[in-house]
């Protein structure tokens, strides 16, 4: 997620070249600080949402304190939760966790569990990169199912539910673990993963508050998903809050080229993935077979902001980052591709 792109055709010397493009009313924000629209504003905690996760039914006792699937981003120690049991939105939400290490304490925030680094600060406020800063905006995480990703198509991209079955082809050995849906967006490819009953958790995990508040307005919706065995996270895809080798399954879609630094985010999932543990991904390439050799140098250049790399870089990144079964799929810019921790 997450993680969005609009793609713009140029054509030069009658030859397609695939970029990300900012959307026109968004290029007046001013980059690198939140995006503000008038009457589209961040919610604040709600009311409504707090009693509808409040108000659901949980039937276990009072859980007096027991360690968790995650862990502290800061030491990476794992979490005592206490409260009630169980993996759901309603149970989570009414949790509180605290590292044994170095005791710092983490909250659901919202319908998410604030798992940053910077969660409970009171004075610093952390500036991210453009890109990522465009995808916190309410306005974007609203658009992301509701046009944008449809524009994908333009570059190759199969669709949601074809790119979803390519998906669960690669997890075949993850089948019944915990997969993570890091840079999940507005949770479009979280709630097939949970839907369809393969996986014993499903984390959906983004930095972005306003595409984790959209994933639960989806999410609310649907009974069954609301109390299946669902997280939401919001956690820096650089520093994981999960133990190391405690993780089946990670999948990332459309996002390594949004994301500050692929080799670091790659090599922190393969440290949260156990062995045999398998990475899916679909990101867009620099550029496609169409490109002309002349042409693409210049490529990543067009760009922009995001690292749009090339099926070769992709590959040699994700087995420098200690991968291995490297695999792919290749449809003009659009790419899917699988490894395995050894």
């Amino acid at each position: 997620m997450a993680s969005l792109n609009h793609v713009m055709l140029h054509s030069v010397h009658h030859q397609t070249l695939l970029v990300p493009k900012v959307p026109a009313f968004l290029k007046q924000t001013h980059l690198g600080y939140p995006v503000r629209y008038p009457g589209l504003r961040a919610r604040p905690v709600s009311a409504l949402v707090a009693t509808e996760l409040e108000t659901k039914t949980i039937t276990q006792p009072q859980d007096s304190g027991e360690v968790d699937l995650f862990a502290c981003p800061v030491c990476f120690e794992p979490l005592i939760r206490k409260g009630p049991p169980g993996f759901n939105l309603p149970a989570i939400y009414r949790s509180g966790f605290k590292c044994v290490k170095c005791k710092k304490s983490y909250s659901s925030k919202n319908v998410y569990l604030d798992l940053t680094l910077i969660a409970g600060a009171k004075e610093y406020v952390e500036v991210q990169p453009s890109r990522t800063e465009l995808f916190r905006s309410p306005l974007v995480s609203f658009l992301y199912e509701r046009g944008w990703r449809q524009n994908f198509n333009r570059s190759g991209f199969p669709g949601p539910d074809e790119e979803f079955n390519m998906a669960q082809e690669y997890f075949k050995p993850a089948e019944g673990g915990t997969l993570v849906d890091v840079s999940c967006g507005s949770g479009l490819f979280t709630r097939k993963f949970a839907k369809s009953g393969t996986y014993s958790k499903v984390i959906a995990l983004d930095f972005s508050e306003n595409m984790l508040r959209q994933t639960y307005d989806f999410i609310k919706a649907d009974d069954t998903i609301l109390n299946s065995n669902l997280a939401l996270v919001r956690a820096d895809v650089s520093r994981l809050p999960f133990p190391s080798g405690s993780i089946d399954a990670v999948h990332a879609g459309a996002a390594l080229h949004c994301w500050p630094s692929p080799s670091n985010t790659i090599a922190e999932i393969n440290r949260v993935l156990r062995s045999g543990g398998v990475f899916v991904g679909t990101t867009f390439l620099r550029y496609t077979s169409s490109t002309p050799a002349i042409l693409r140098p210049f490529d990543r250049r067009l760009a922009g902001n995001y690292n749009n790399l090339t099926e070769e870089e992709i590959e040699d990144l994700i087995k420098s980052c200690g991968f291995t079964n490297y695999s792919c799929k290749v449809q003009q810019a659009f790419i899917t591709f699988s490894a395995q921790k050894p």
